[in-house]
C-alpha cells in the first residue's frame, strides 16, 4: 500500500462530527499518517517550513482535508501552501519534490450535495469551489486524484455517517486512485 499522508486543517475537531468519525476510522493504518496542522501549530506564524516539507517528501500520497469554510479552505491550510510549497520546493526550475505523488481533497459541507449545482443556493459546484487548490496540487506537479465530500455535515444521520466512513476508508486503503473511464469500464 501506498504511503499516505493526510494533512487535516480543521480548526476545532474537538466538536467535529464529520471529520473526527473519519480520522478515527483510519487512525490505526499503518501506511496512513494524519497530520493536524491545528494541533501541530497555534498560529499561521509558527508553521516550520523545513519540518513540513521534509514530511512532505516521504509520501506518494498528499490528502488536504478540511471542513469547507466559506467555500475555502480553512486560514490555516491556507497559509501552509503559501509558506510550504514555495519555489525550490514545490515548483520552479528546481522546484520538483512533489512531482507525481497522487493527491485529493477530503472536505466536509454543511450543505447537501444538491445545494452545490447550478441555480441551487451555492450557485456552483464543489469543485467550482476548490479550483484553486485543485490548480495548486497541479502546479506543483501533484496528479489530482478527485474530490471526497461528506455533504450534509451539519443534519448528518449516523447512516449517512456510517456510509461516508466506509466510502473514506475505501478510498484511502484503495491502491489505485485513478478514476479513468478505463477502470470504470474494466469493473
Amino acid at each position: 500500500m501506498k504511503k499516505t499522508l493526510i494533512l487535516l486543517a480543521h480548526p476545532n475537531m474537538a466538536e467535529s462530527n464529520v471529520n473526527k468519525a473519519l480520522i478515527q476510522s483510519i487512525q490505526n493504518e499503518p501506511n496512513i499518517t494524519v497530520h493536524d496542522l491545528y494541533a501541530t501549530y497555534k498560529t499561521v506564524e509558527a508553521i516550520d517550513v523545513a519540518k513540513e516539507q521534509a514530511l512532505l517528501v516521504q509520501f506518494d500520497r498528499i490528502v488536504f482535508q478540511f471542513p469547507l469554510y466559506w467555500y475555502s479552505a480553512p486560514a490555516m491550510l491556507k497559509e501552509w501552501q503559501d509558506k510550504v510549497l514555495s519555489y525550490g520546493f514545490a515548483y520552479g526550475p528546481e522546484g520538483s519534490k512533489l512531482v507525481g505523488k497522487e493527491s485529493k481533497i477530503v472536505l466536509s459541507t454543511g450543505s447537501p450535495e444538491y445545494a452545490y449545482q447550478s441555480g441551487f443556493y451555492n450557485n456552483f459546484t464543489l469543485s467550482e469551489y476548490l479550483r484553486p487548490l485543485q490548480s495548486t496540487i497541479l502546479f506543483t506537479g501533484m496528479d489530482f486524484k478527485g474530490i471526497f465530500a461528506a455533504y450534509g455535515a451539519m443534519k448528518l444521520s449516523a447512516e449517512a455517517l456510517e456510509k461516508d466512513v466506509k466510502t473514506y476508508q475505501t478510498v484511502l486503503k484503495t491502491d489505485d486512485w485513478s478514476s479513468s473511464l478505463f477502470k470504470f469500464l474494466a469493473s
